[in-house]
């Protein structure tokens, strides 16, 4: 009876364990908007089985805004070698959002851009500084994330979302 019990016990903590360990690298399903208003469900990001860059930033972040136009110099690159997509998430205010877009073009940057005023999925996301960069892998694993930004480190980001495009494994 204690063997049956003990296995049981078992069973039931190893489940709780992988169910929590899938949450934690699922991404969250939370209501946010792209630029234009329009309601966005990040539950849809999505990229066909690429890799997705998801950056969180602000107008008022300068490393976030070097980190994103240093990416935007090589994006075109990028994809065209892994067919990865970057979503670029603001967390500005409502007061700021209708600046987003006239500032995402001014900087040429040809990223899916979502708007996250209230900072619902940076929440979701357990985002508290920025630059925050997470990786996806092609079924929507997050599978790397950094925060703060450095000059090279985009080299960094492209040599992981290349193994994630290999099918490599990365290390912890």
């Amino acid at each position: 009876m204690k063997k049956a019990a003990l296995l049981l016990l078992a069973t039931f903590v190893a489940i709780i364990v992988f169910s929590q360990e899938e949450q934690k690298h699922k991404l969250p399903s939370v209501e946010i908007k792209n630029v234009n208003g329009i309601p966005f469900n990040t539950s849809d990001i999505d990229n066909d089985g690429d890799p997705v860059i998801i950056s969180f930033w602000a107008l008022w972040c300068k490393p976030c805004i070097r980190e994103l136009n240093t990416i935007s110099d090589v994006y075109p690159d990028w994809q065209d070698e892994t067919g990865v997509k970057l979503y670029a998430v603001s967390i500005d205010d409502v007061r700021s959002s209708s600046k987003v877009l006239p500032f995402a073009n001014g900087n040429d940057w040809d990223y899916e851009i979502l708007l996250d005023p209230n900072k619902d999925f940076a929440r979701a996301m357990n985002v508290n500084l920025i630059p925050h960069m997470f990786i996806l892998d092609g079924e929507g694993n997050i599978v790397w994330q950094h925060t703060s930004f450095a000059e090279g480190g985009e080299l960094e980001v492209i040599e992981t979302v290349r193994k994630i495009a290999a099918g490599e494994e990365l290390s912890q």
